[in-house]
């Protein structure tokens, strides 16, 4: 196995305080823009930024005043670690353009944050000398200085070559996050399991609000707030409980499917139908429907139902599947 790069030493300017960097952003979009504020605010020295909209041009001004906005070749030539904020599509062939440039350097750190990816995608850089990393935190921004002190706390997915890992960590800690280590073959899962939790979660509580409103609530939010509050409080905790991510994270699960309740599923489901006739939202009876299999199977393997319940359960929901394809 060959030898890492050693980091690059401060260039005059970012030494101040011992291992500060010269730190270029490209792409100062939501993640971009905050991430370097973060990273000036730990006491490295932001060297130049890149954003094309107006948007990103106004986050450099508000975020990252003072930062000269600069072509992403410039950005790399003055820094010491790059930070790749792009979009996932954009990253190889970002990556692997400025490599036939020749514009990475050896020694150079380089950052992305994409959550799907790896090391692997860097591999133009590392074979330049670059120090290839993946940090991703684990959050949604806003592209705001909100998000500067919700990064207190968030987990950040470090992927990284064993012998650079702590590099990695520490600038993690730095910024007031808290790193963990995700195996390069293991990030697509890692990067799935938190789309499929934070991103459909907002597609729930639309489907949740929009189903209150039907119902004549004219403020859904208000009265889902608290309730879906400490669903989720419950629920993460129990996740932490359950150790090895099984059946014991359902403990939080209360309502019908928890006890067993054929006819309030079959009612709730027969109601949703009738909501997807009138509005044609046939995405809120098909999802309740996807959801509830799961809290069943869920439910009896934590043996929080029997066997009995669950086949009543499943056979009412299938039939919802059934109605569903003949219409």
């Amino acid at each position: 196995m060959t030898t890492p790069p050693t980091p690059p030493v401060p260039a005059a300017g970012s030494a101040a305080r011992p291992g500060r960097l010269g730190v270029g952003v490209v792409g100062a979009g939501r993640v971009g823009a905050v991430l370097g504020s973060a990273l000036r605010a730990a006491g490295h020295t932001v060297v130049g930024a890149s954003g094309v909209s107006e948007a990103s041009r106004e986050r450099i001004a508000t975020l990252l005043p003072g930062v000269p906005v600069c072509e992403v070749a410039q950005v790399v030539e003055r820094a010491e670690l790059v930070l790749l904020a792009v979009p996932d599509d954009a990253l190889e062939p970002l990556v692997a353009g400025l490599a036939d440039t020749g514009a990475w350097q050896p020694g150079q750190l380089v950052i992305h944050t994409s959550g799907a990816a790896g090391t692997a995608v860097l591999e133009p850089a590392r074979a330049a000398g670059a120090i290839p990393l993946a940090v991703h935190p684990a959050m949604t921004f806003t592209g705001t200085s909100l998000d500067l002190a919700r990064l207190e706390g968030c987990t950040f997915a470090v992927t990284a070559p064993a012998a650079v890992q702590p590099i990695g960590q520490a600038l993690v800690v730095e910024i007031g996050g808290e790193p963990v280590i995700v195996p390069e073959e293991a990030r697509v899962l890692y990067h799935a399991a938190l789309a499929h939790g934070a991103n459909h979660l907002v597609v729930l509580v639309a489907q949740a609000a929009q189903t209150l409103r039907e119902a004549g609530i004219a403020a859904p939010g208000r009265v889902l707030a608290p309730l879906l509050g400490a669903a989720l409080e419950s629920a993460t905790r129990a996740a932490d409980a359950a150790g090895d991510g099984g059946p014991g994270a359902i403990t939080a699960l209360t309502g019908p499917v928890s006890r067993g309740d054929v006819g309030t599923v079959e009612r709730h489901t027969d109601a949703l139908a009738g909501l997807a006739a009138r509005t044609g939202a046939t995405d809120i009876p098909a999802g309740y429907a996807e959801l509830a299999r799961g809290a069943t199977r869920r439910a009896l393997a934590s043996h929080r139902i029997g066997d009995r319940a669950a086949s009543a359960l499943l056979d009412a929901l299938d039939r919802v599947r059934a109605e569903r394809k003949d219409h």
